[in-house]
């Protein structure tokens, strides 16, 4: 094989002249190969040994694949033979550039322009020469609508009036029809190939930011991403356009009829996880820096708005927030609803449908539609579809509770419904009852979303592993935000959110670390939203709340000396005893379902940024009696936690203090903070328990369990039901306190949470390119490679 040859002698010291068109030819000319075969005949030891060696081979190397390209995209590649240059050239690009980007002294080798390349060849070009990197860019985008290529011809007639590539308007070539744009073209498998071998280059182009370490100044925007998405690109907006239909439009299932992706092979679907890769790459963009362009509700003719502000440079960060018809948003809801849903289909219907594997990209790109454009999430929550997104997310959560190496998907996920719950009309929609049967390793229970959704925190935070600690403030925060909104939990339901409670108010964990109590305080807000706003078809819950009245007692009663606060954390020594499903009444699992499993070991991870804690990441707003919201300046309900520990510890981090403990007192919900750092005190505990806000709560027991108990006795009763139905239909109007006024904790978009989206999605774009694994083995700085 002539490649593997011409590999060698490319490693010998003596520079190869660019002129030389015999020896670099070799490189291109020959026909069989794969991009697999490309990374099998060039070894990351011989580039990197150019590179160190003959750097000026190397160079003229990247510059004469590049000159292929920008040929190919000039003349149209009407040929077979060059096509497959093109190819060629692509697949080594993409085999070179990650060593390109590892080594600080060539980063900006591509930025740079190549002397006497200006496009006459003659000296009086280099004045306006382009950067190597922006004459890549270019070409890829050209040859990514490039007729009999990459998209179908419209001629009808012989080669001899071949599309000129220059005056082709891309936007008739959109790939697929949905957003402004209605004809679905012939799908044609070469055509899938060729896109998909051109974006893995793009994606790779662009994956020069996994070779910069996390920083906090997101600023530092990507330049390949910048260039390729801004208006000297011809093709961004059809480019966009392609990628997100591609995305959205694609169906495993195949036309309805099962099974049948086992008969023909899927040339789809590799091109759908590569657009949706570089889909969320290109909208890798800080919201929090600039004012995020939200359109008010004007429609013109185009699917983009052309409303004024003009939003950001990136212009598809530009259009995605400027897409606003509802047909728009009703194509992009459903694809990504249903490719959400395709892991759990596959549940129940074993083998019967091709099981993707990007749902976290996916995630990652339904996150960037709602931050960006507000008029999605607002038609998100409109309808009960936005239980097609709850659904997915929550099963995804429930799976991967107990699994290291998928704490970034944990995250994201409850991202999602952090930002759903800051409006009123999600915690509306969980009423809707749950009938789908998804098996989950969740117990049975008749209800609504409302009650899975509880159902599948509660799991999650008492059986899930110990990194999750972290996101607990976030997990009963939504609980909290949804709370005045939900119209009657199921036993089961109520009976886990005072199982949290109950796990949270013992002395050993409120003393045992300085943010523990806030806990307490998210769920007694839940309790005090429910009575005041919901009492009428609560009476599970009311009824929770009798049986479990010593807990409140016990709060109120709560020790402040030091004696007892030293006893409290005594306590916790003799029996480490974790958050357990005793007496949570966990009752059978769903048939059909398996147990969480925990990571195979060996299993590979990235690494992940800590995320800011909750007061970080929302802000308080109070919703007036018209149901508006309007933002609160902080204040300060809660006291701020003195010498507050950062509320995440990033996956690098053991917990403090973790690793040298012994084993099994290295239980979940062990202190955050080492001992060494804090201790509390008898004015800490003062601080906060004196704004326990226990009124409303003790107010319904006072009532209450004297007519409960005159039941019992007067009846000989100790059946629940009748207990149920005299709850049912009591009333406690103008027997408790005022209403306090409904709090939300909206998120806010901020540099810490973009910083945690870049490392979380380039991690996933990393371990989720093995074959070829372009990255593998390269020096990347955004992260740390790990093993379970």
């Amino acid at each position: 094989n002539g490649s593997s040859a011409s590999v060698t002698m490319f490693v010998s010291p003596q520079p190869v002249e660019a002129t030389d068109d015999a020896f670099w030819d070799q490189f291109w000319a020959d026909t069989a190969t794969s991009v697999q075969d490309v990374f099998a005949l060039v070894p990351a030891a011989e580039i990197r040994a150019v590179r160190e060696e003959s750097p000026s081979n190397l160079a003229t190397l990247c510059y004469k694949a590049v000159e292929k390209l920008v040929q190919g995209a000039e003349s149209g590649c009407h040929t077979e033979k060059e096509r497959q240059i093109i190819l060629n050239c692509c697949r080594l690009l993409t085999r070179i550039l990650p060593y390109i980007f590892e080594d600080p002294d060539w980063r900006g080798f591509f930025w740079s322009t190549v002397p006497g390349a200006g496009r006459g060849g003659g000296d009086e070009d280099d004045e306006n020469a382009r950067p190597l990197a922006e004459s890549l860019l270019l070409a890829v985008a050209d040859l990514l609508f490039c007729p009999d290529f990459t998209v179908q011809s419209h001629r009808r007639s012989t080669v001899d009036t071949a599309e000129d590539i220059h005056s082709i308007d891309s936007c008739e070539y959109i790939w697929e029809a949905g957003v402004g744009f209605a004809h679905s073209p012939q799908p044609n498998y070469i055509h899938d190939l060729n896109r998909t071998e051109l974006l893995k280059l793009l994606l790779t182009c662009f994956s020069e930011a996994m070779y910069l370490p996390p920083s906090s100044d997101s600023s530092n925007a990507n330049p390949w991403v910048q260039f390729f998405c801004s208006t000297e690109n011809r093709h961004a907006l059809p480019l966009f356009t392609s990628l997100l239909n591609v995305v959205c439009a694609y169906d495993p299932v195949g036309y309805g009829i099962p099974y049948n992706h086992l008969l023909f092979s899927d040339y789809r679907e590799p091109l759908v996880e590569e657009a949706a890769q570089v889909l969320i790459v290109t909208l890798d963009y800080d919201s929090s820096t600039s004012s995020s362009p939200t359109v008010d509700g004007t429609t013109t003719g185009t699917a983009m708005d052309d409303v004024d502000p003009p939003g950001p440079d990136n212009l598809f960060v530009n259009y995605l927030s400027r897409i606003h018809r509802e047909e728009d948003f009703q194509f992009i809801l459903k694809g990504v609803a249903r490719l959400l849903s395709n892991p759990l289909v596959q549940t129940y219907l074993p083998n019967s449908a091709k099981k993707i594997q990007f749902h976290q990209e996916l995630l990652v790109l339904f996150w960037k539609l709602c931050d960006f454009n507000k008029k999605f999430l607002f038609f998100v929550l409109k309808s009960s579809d936005v239980l097609d997104i709850l659904v997915p997310i929550l099963y995804f959560l429930n799976d991967a509770r107990a699994d290291q190496s998928r704490v970034g998907l944990m995250h994201i996920g409850v991202f999602i419904l952090l930002l759903l719950s800051g409006e009123r009309n999600f915690g509306v929609r969980l009423n809707k009852p749950y009938s789908v049967r998804v098996p989950m390793d969740i117990p049975v229970f008749t209800g609504t979303h409302a009650d899975l959704l509880i159902i599948v925190f509660h799991k999650i935070i008492t059986s899930g592993h110990q990194r999750l600690q972290p996101l607990f403030d976030c997990l009963l925060t939504i609980v909290v935000n949804v709370s005045p909104y939900l119209k009657s939990l199921s036993m089961v339901a109520a009976n886990k959110l005072l199982h949290l409670l109950e796990a949270f108010s013992t002395t050993w964990f409120l003393f045992s670390a300085v943010q523990n109590h806030h806990l307490v305080f998210f769920l007694l807000e839940v309790f005090n939203n429910i009575i005041q706003y919901q009492f009428d078809g609560n009476s599970n819950l009311v009824y929770a709340v009798i049986r479990k009245r010593n807990v409140f007692h016990q709060l109120a009663n709560l020790p402040t000396d030091s004696q007892s606060i030293q006893k409290g954390l005594q306590r916790k020594k003799k029996t480490p005893e974790p958050i357990s499903r005793t007496n949570s009444q966990d009752g059978v699992s769903m048939e059909g379902s398996r147990p969480a499993a925990p990571a195979e070991p060996g299993t590979l991870k990235t690494s992940l940024v800590a995320t800011p804690g909750i007061d970080k990441l929302t802000e308080k707003s109070q919703v007036s009696e018209d149901g508006t919201m309007r933002s609160l300046e902080p204040e300060s309900s809660q006291p701020a936690p003195e010498g507050n520990p950062p509320s995440a510890v990033s996956d690098g981090e053991p917990w403090s203090g973790e690793a040298s403990q012994p084993r099994r007192d290295r239980r979940r919900l062990s202190s955050a903070s080492s001992t060494g750092q804090w201790t509390p005190t008898p004015d800490w505990v003062m601080s906060w328990k004196s704004k326990l806000p226990l009124q409303t709560i003790m107010r319904l027991l006072q009532v209450l369990v004297p007519q409960v108990e005159k039941i019992c006795i007067d009846k000989g009763l100790t059946d629940e039901s009748e207990i149920l139905k005299f709850l049912q239909h009591g009333t406690l109007v103008g027997l408790l306190p005022v209403p306090h006024p409904i709090l939300i904790r909206k998120y806010q978009a901020n540099s810490g949470t973009a910083m945690w989206f870049r490392t979380y999605m380039w991690g996933v774009i990393y371990l989720r390119n093995v074959d070829p694994p372009i990255w593998y083995d390269t020096d990347v700085k955004l992260f740390e490679i790990q093993r379970v």
